[in-house]
């Protein structure tokens, strides 16, 4: 079966980083509820689920996306670009030497966050932004391109990451708010949706997980056939998070 990646939101959570939006108060207790409403939605959609060490001394550390991509069997421990979250990493890598993935890492100077990263079909976007540099690109591209993917740079200049802009349709199409997104010509199909945060994660060709705070994007993908899971996230929001961010999806293999 497919699984999951997640890590329980840290009692500090409210202390995380924030680059572009201004901070406002976070509750602890209702980020956990809805951290472990997310989680069942994935085993409702019949997903495997693997937990990941709590690290409650690190405030980001719910969202496991940014230190460990993956891509097929080969699993790629990032290297953030901010200093506050490498300590994230040691947990992770015990976390997914245990999954049979072939683990590849990045080296310094490189930084790249896996929100910067947006996957489709064997495209591989990667948000040039404030937490991912020249040389994180060019490590992830020498990794993947024997494996036959094409890593295409794209500038983010408007919001924190890559996938805070744009999220792909289980068919490839690039979806996003047009004012966060620097250039969707970019990308070969794109899809303009009307509300800012409209992240989601394809669950099969048919599905894709959403936050319940964009019922007007979600209402657009229902029209064009999809089902959507939405689940609330408003704590993580606050902080710069979105449903991708929050797990790592590794497929069956």
């Amino acid at each position: 079966m497919p699984t999951v990646l997640v890590r329980r939101p840290s009692p500090r959570i409210a202390d995380g980083e924030l680059t572009h939006l201004d901070r406002s108060p976070v509750d602890a207790d209702l980020a956990l509820a809805q951290w472990q409403g997310y989680v069942q939605a994935w085993r409702d959609l019949g997903w495997d689920v693997l937990e990941i060490d709590a690290a409650d001394e690190q405030p980001d550390g719910v969202f496991v996306e940014d230190p460990l991509l993956v891509f097929g069997s080969i699993a790629v421990l990032a290297s953030p670009g901010a200093d506050s979250r490498r300590g994230e990493l040691a947990t992770v890598a015990a976390a997914v030497r245990d999954t049979g993935l072939d683990v590849r890492r990045l080296e310094s100077p490189a930084t790249l966050d896996g929100g910067d990263v947006l996957v489709t079909g064997t495209t591989v976007y990667v948000g040039r932004s404030s937490r991912t540099n020249e040389h994180g690109i060019t490590q992830l591209a020498a990794i993947l391109q024997p494996e036959g993917f094409h890593v295409v740079p794209v500038p983010v200049t408007r919001v924190l990451h890559l996938k805070s802009a744009v999220t792909a349709l289980p068919d490839g199409t690039v979806a996003g708010f047009p004012d966060d997104v620097d250039d969707p010509h970019v990308f070969e199909r794109f899809l303009a949706l009307p509300e800012r945060g409209a992240a989601m994660v394809p669950v099969d060709d048919g599905r894709v997980l959403m936050a319940d705070s964009v019922p007007a994007s979600i209402a657009l993908l229902q029209e064009r056939g999809l089902e959507v899971v939405a689940v609330p996230i408003g704590e993580f929001e606050k902080l710069e998070g979105c449903v991708t961010c929050l797990s790592v999806r590794i497929p069956a293999l």
